[in-house]
């Protein structure tokens, strides 16, 4: 496990207790890792719930960066601690299950929260709180099917190939860009039908390293000077911005002519700026500091033996223009 992981996790836990104590409850808010921004406004809900609410503390920990087997370790350290309670939102859905089977001999209540387990292992966590993913995809083809109506050529970038949430959406952008329904996530390759195909290289996976996903949208947009789409499940290049703008802006001309359509996911400010700038046609956003807020407040729920709702989805924005930006801003 990473060190600093490892030294984060024990100055949380020293900080904030690990059972029950004269202070309240202690829940622990496990992100996917902690230098995402997406997950900072999680963290920042899942703080003003506990500001808000009786005898509760939020306990934000998580690997530094994104690494599956960090993250199964940061949960199984919060198991053998006793934290009364977790949410977590699991890198790899399969792993993490295994962990929480141990939460769930020892008593104690979990939720998943951005991205869920598989349907085999949902009996391991009481509910999941955040997006309708595979609506998310949806709400993406929707628009891709406005700007390009004969389908083209599309490249899809993800993030984990075992983030059960990821899939999801590839799921509803590929079965509503082909007027198919598949079986299960990730769905089926989009081969022709409806005029899409997916292009050769992808879709390509990102883990969640954003440079990464910066230099792979680069490769492919000098590589297929006939892409028609680029699809984004996650907010990956899009966090690096000045990066991200150096890597589409030679494609201006044929961004601005919607020759090459660009189609985001989430709505975080940098995100904001640059579907202003016109170097995005769409941005599909999350509600992240709602999934922080009713982590905690479900999670008190339970330890008081109330019941709860599964799923819990906290909605969806879609915005095309400036005009959308001013409003969502606004709010």
């Amino acid at each position: 496990m990473n060190r600093g992981v490892v030294v984060a996790l024990a100055l949380a836990l020293s900080a904030g207790g690990c059972a029950r104590e004269e202070s309240g409850y202690t829940f622990a808010l496990v992100p996917k890792a902690m230098n995402n921004p997406f997950f900072d406004l999680a963290r920042d809900g899942c703080m003003q719930a506990a500001a808000d609410l009786e005898d509760v503390d939020c306990l934000y920990i998580g690997p530094s960066e994104h690494t599956e087997a960090d993250q199964v370790q940061v949960v199984e350290d919060l198991i053998t601690r006793r934290v009364d309670g977790i949410a977590v939102s699991p890198s790899n859905a399969t792993a993490m299950a295994r962990a929480l089977a141990r939460a769930r001999d020892t008593g104690i209540p979990v939720i998943t929260w951005d991205s869920d387990l598989l349907v085999d292992d949902a009996g391991l966590r009481t509910t999941y709180i955040g997006t309708e993913n595979r609506a998310m995809g949806v709400e993406q083809a929707k628009l891709l099917k406005e700007f390009k109506p004969g389908g083209g050529r599309i490249c899809i970038q993800s993030g984990g190939a075992a983030a059960m949430n990821h899939n999801e959406r590839m799921q509803g952008l590929r079965d509503t860009l082909a007027g198919t329904a598949s079986a299960a996530p990730p769905g089926e390759r989009l081969e022709g039908r409806n005029g899409w195909t997916e292009v050769a290289a992808c879709p390509l996976y990102t883990n969640d390293d954003f440079p990464l996903a910066v230099q792979q949208m680069a490769d492919v947009l000098a590589s297929e000077p006939d892409l028609d789409v680029f699809s984004i499940t996650g907010g990956f290049p899009q966090f690096v911005d000045q990066a991200y703008r150096q890597a589409v802006e030679p494609y201006r001309d044929r961004i601005d002519s919607r020759d090459l359509v660009i189609m985001g996911a989430d709505v975080l400010p940098m995100q904001l700026d640059l579907l202003v700038e016109g170097l995005s046609h769409g941005q599909v956003g999350q509600r992240p500091y709602a999934m922080g807020y009713r982590s905690m407040e479900v999670l008190l729920e339970l330890v008081n033996g109330a019941p709860v709702d599964d799923p819990i989805y906290t909605g969806l924005d879609v915005l095309t223009s400036a005009e959308d930006v001013e409003a969502f801003r606004d709010r």
